[in-house]
């Protein structure tokens, strides 16, 4: 409201100062006086009957002179009276108070013309008069009668001014100073009559200009301050470019105005300018301080129009400000609304290591999706409270979208510290809990691995009860929590699966410490009883106990287990001679019981309520993706829970060598992340397609960036295969293949991810075929004989986009040539590490490479040296140089790599070659001192070479630029805050 008071007082402000200035203008030019100006009777100022000469008496009288003129007795008694009210105006006030004084030249005529002029004047003279003097006519008889004449008719003339017939020119000296006379009266008073003309006239029509100009801005003001803002960006743009146009427009005729007074000026001095020895007479200077006053009026009026416009043109840009920081509001509203809303799906702490650590890549995830949104959100914030500060007349407006902004900030960052408090509490619960379960399992294996016929003598009784004491005190070596402490350090979790799960761990603890107890209770009473003698059962070496856990519901670091054989019974043979360790038996039955039904259900429910023989085509496809995928998912399971989780148990660590121990991780690279993705992610949305088989595409597509995860696993697949040739016959292997009564040995298996994206290629050609068109009207041929209303059931399956398919199948072709070109580079010797950091593989391949220095070389004679032989991989932010070694192996000669150098895209350029290189190209560095030309084994891989470059530097510098740009607005920003 105040700034529209201030504009409203701005528009009256420029009113005001304007019409003063139309008001100083005719003070000025004395309209007030003389409404008459030199342009209204040029004709007869033209005839020069009376003129004003801008000389002065010796009291400093203006001087009007009547020269000779014929016809002085015609010219129209009108015309006579404008010309002497124009003439007697023109001289100030105050020259004019003092009255004027007329000089009749009539030597040449006759005394009528003298009576006449006497009356003309004594009847029309519209100013004051001093003094007439005439020069009497120089004829005898005429200058007779003129004498006479005065004396009788001097009282008809009813002049009360002194009337002084002169004789001659001399005379006329006596009265009146040669300097303030013409040269016609025997002066010295250079006049020249069109100049005087042309003076008045150009500056009557300055003055008139001026007096329009300020007319034209007061009413431009009043329309400008009229214009109702508008409602949007591109129109106050529009609008503040349209009055800024026409600003400039007054602006340039204001200019021109100001240079057509200057120049006007400079020709009224320029009498005095060419000869300094010539002083201008007061007409003269009165014409000066005339065009003076004008331009001073003029200053005012361009300073008064600026004033206006600083102020309408603030206002104009604080409503385009306005526009902009509501725009950019409701966009950084809407993404940071779009965030906290993934914040909120993101619920649950968790029921395992793995699926905790999945949730917390999700959160991080999210907050760096975030960054960029908080970003804008605060540097929008910073230019509202500048907008505040400013005195911006929106400001109330502002102050509450700042507020909300930093709200909306504040609640995502603090819900994700709390996220990321509850996650941490979750993580550290879960390992506890894995520590637990693992330390349980280990204790039922040792158990079971205590042979009944060992134990029939005190040493052997000795052996076992020590396993168990050195068991028992290892608790101490995993850190494990006491129930108690349990309870008072996760007691604060919100969720109820995570109390439930440690509860059953700690029952587990419990149930494996009373079996301990019990075993060595067992053990005791046979050291008692040696003379009652035991009947040894020895266990069959192909059944022995498995060391994961019977329990379906036990709590594991990837998931829920699920066993791939059969786990035998535990305790039996050496529970039986004591009725007390009954129980320890029941439990284990239980155990493998139950554990036999989740086999017997570990089938999908989906698959279940499905029969092959009902099924269309493209569902077949469906239940074959299903079944391979659990297959696939519990092999993945099989080799977690049979080869890694067992390399942590205490009584296993003699059989495994160094070498595996230190590099287990290489061997089994991410197989975890690929477990956990497919058993808690990817068979769950592809169950959902077994419905609508038409979604499958999407579940590629949507799923793209975790399927890259393929690539980290075959990146490390030949560092595995390294560490697997040397510990392959280690005696830990054969343990774990014989547990899980696998016909094939590890590594076969560690080639299942390979394998499972072949398959999906394969499955979704196949669902590609089926859903071309000509295989439709096929399978709708198949539908003669079904009834009206089913026939869309059964054509529902094609209805699937052909095209989406398509970009699923290049996902996973892309996938697979990735994965095999990480293999192949995987292979080179002494890569750096940082070679990630150059991003995603996405060609390789063989090149003769010419090497030119600039310092040394010109690149005319590149082709007088021998090039090197090169295998070449490019990657998304830059391209690595290997050398060709070829090496005999054991299927003959085979090529090997090692790393030569690698150079970023960022720092290269790429150029054609002339004709006669149509297999060569030049990437040359930015500085241009080192140049690379490269000829590829045929023109067609040198043009997909080029193209691919080409692209990726294009990318680069769009990047680069961006960057660049939102740099300078954090300085510019930074700077215009500080």
């Amino acid at each position: 409201m105040l700034f529209w008071l201030k504009e409203e007082m701005a528009t009256q402000e420029l009113s005001r100062r304007l019409a003063t200035v139309i008001t100083h203008v005719d003070e000025i030019m004395q309209q007030e006086v003389r409404p008459l100006v030199a342009a209204d009777i040029i004709e007869q100022l033209h005839r020069q009957f009376a003129i004003l000469s801008g000389g002065r008496g010796r009291d400093g009288a203006p001087i009007i002179t009547f020269p000779e003129c014929v016809g002085f007795q015609c010219i129209p008694e009108e015309d006579f009276l404008n010309v002497l009210t124009y003439l007697t105006s023109i001289p100030s006030v105050e020259a004019a108070s003092i009255g004027f004084v007329i000089v009749i030249d009539r030597r040449r005529d006759k005394w009528s013309s003298i009576k006449a002029s006497l009356l003309r004047i004594a009847v029309a003279f519209p100013g004051n008069l001093q003094l007439i003097l005439i020069l009497r006519p120089s004829h005898f008889l005429q200058r007779t009668f003129a004498d006479l004449g005065i004396k009788y008719y001097r009282d008809e003339f009813k002049m009360k001014v002194p009337i002084i017939m002169l004789n001659s020119v001399s005379d006329l000296h006596g009265y009146i100073d040669k300097s303030q006379l013409t040269q016609e009266l025997g002066g010295t008073l250079e006049y020249r009559h069109s100049q005087w003309l042309n003076h008045r006239t150009a500056i009557e029509n300055f003055a008139l200009t001026l007096k329009t100009t300020a007319q034209m801005l007061q009413m431009f003001g009043a329309c400008l301050a009229a214009t109702e803002l508008p409602k949007g960006v591109l129109s106050s743009e529009d609008l503040l470019m349209s009055h800024t146009q026409q600003q400039d427009k007054v602006q340039d005729e204001l200019k021109l105005l100001g240079k057509q007074g200057a120049t006007l000026l400079s020709c009224v001095q320029e009498p005095a300018t060419k000869n300094f020895s010539r002083k201008l007479n007061p007409s003269e200077l009165e014409n000066i301080a005339t065009m003076e006053r004008l331009l001073v009026q003029l200053g005012e009026t361009e300073k008064a129009f600026s004033q206006f416009w600083f102020e309408h043109h603030l206002k104009l840009n604080q409503c385009l400000q306005l526009q902009h920081f509501e725009h950019n509001f409701g966009k950084v509203k809407l993404a940071l609304h779009g965030l906290l809303e993934e914040q909120a799906e993101l619920t649950g702490a968790g029921d395992s290591v793995m699926h905790v650590e999945q949730l917390l890549k999700e959160h991080r995830s999210l907050e760096e999706k975030g960054q960029e949104p908080l970003e804008k959100a605060q540097l929008l914030t910073l230019a509202g409270d500048q907008l505040i500060q400013s005195h911006h007349y929106a400001a109330d407006s502002i102050r509450p979208k700042c507020a909300e902004l930093r709200h909306l900030c504040d609640d995502f960052t603090n819900e994700n510290k709390k996220k990321y408090n509850i996650l941490g509490k979750s993580l550290e619960l879960h390992r506890q809990l894995d520590k637990v379960s693992g330390w349980c399992e280990a204790g039922i294996y040792l158990l079971a691995s205590q042979a009944v016929d060992k134990c029939q003598s005190r040493e052997g009784i000795d052996v076992a009860l020590n396993d168990i004491k050195t068991f028992l005190a290892s608790a101490r070596e995993y850190q494990l929590l006491s129930p108690k402490e349990f309870h008072n350090q996760f007691e604060s979790l919100p969720t109820l699966d995570a109390k439930a799960k440690a509860q059953k761990v700690l029952q587990k603890l419990a149930d494996v410490q009373e079996i301990f107890h019990k075993r060595q209770v067992s053990l005791m009473k046979l050291a008692a009883k040696q003379t009652r003698p035991v009947q040894p059962v020895a266990p069959h070496p192909e059944s022995s106990p498995k060391w994961v856990s019977p329990k379906p519901s036990q709590p594991s670091s990837l998931a829920p287990p699920q066993r791939a054989a059969e786990g035998p019974r535990v305790e039996t043979d050496l529970a039986a001679p004591e009725k007390e360790d009954g129980n320890e038996s029941k439990l284990e039955v239980k155990n493998e019981e139950s554990l036999q039904r989740s086999q017997d259900n570990g089938g999908s429910p989906v698959l279940e309520r499905l029969g092959r023989e009902d099924l269309s085509p493209s569902r077949r496809f469906m239940q074959d993706l299903l079944e391979t995928e659990e297959i696939y998912i519990k092999e993945m399971k099989s080799i977690i829970d049979g080869y890694i989780t067992p390399m942590d148990f205490i009584w296993l660590k003699h059989l495994i060598p160094d070498v595996l121990q230190n590099n287990k991780d290489c061997l089994f690279g991410n197989i975890k992340e690929l477990y956990e993705f497919h058993n808690r992610t990817f068979l769950k949305e592809l169950e959902k397609c077994v419905e609508n088989p038409e979604l499958l595409a999407c579940c590629f597509l949507k799923r793209k960036e975790d399927l890259q995860m393929y690539f980290k696993y075959h990146k490390n697949l030949p560092r595995a295969r390294a560490i697997w040739q040397e510990c392959q016959d280690c005696a830990y292997f054969g343990v774990c293949q014989r547990q899980l009564d696998h016909s094939l040995p590890l590594f076969k298996y560690l080639g299942g991810p390979s394998q499972r994206l072949i398959k999906y290629q394969a499955l979704l050609k196949g669902l590609l075929d089926r859903a071309s068109p000509e295989d439709v009207e096929m399978d709708l041929g198949d539908l003669e004989g079904t009834s009206a209303k089913d026939v869309p059931k059964k054509t529902e399956e094609f209805q699937g986009s052909p095209a989406e398919l398509q970009q699923a199948l290049a996902v996973i072709e892309d996938l697979i040539k990735s994965c095999e070109l990480a293999v192949d580079l995987a292979a080179v010797s002494g890569c750096p590490d940082d070679l990630e950091k150059l991003g995603r593989l996405l060609l390789h391949g063989p090149f003769s490479v010419w090497t030119i220095h600039k310092d040394r070389h010109k690149v005319k004679d590149f082709i007088r040296f021998k090039p090197s032989q090169r295998q070449i991989y490019l990657f998304e932010q830059g391209i690595v140089f290997c050398k060709i070694q070829v090496e005999p192996g054991d299927q003959g000669l085979s090529p090997h790599y090692s790393f030569k150098k690698s150079l970023k895209l960022v720092t290269l350029s790429i150029h054609r070659l002339g004709r006669g290189s149509n297999k060569k190209f030049e990437i040359a560095s930015r500085n241009g001192l080192e140049k690379y030309i490269l000829q590829a084994p045929s023109k067609e891989i040198r043009d997909c070479w080029f193209s691919a470059i080409s692209k990726l530097l294009v990318e680069q510098n769009n990047i680069k630029g961006r960057s660049l740009l939102l740099t300078s607005v954090r300085k510019v920003t930074l700077v215009s805050v500080s």
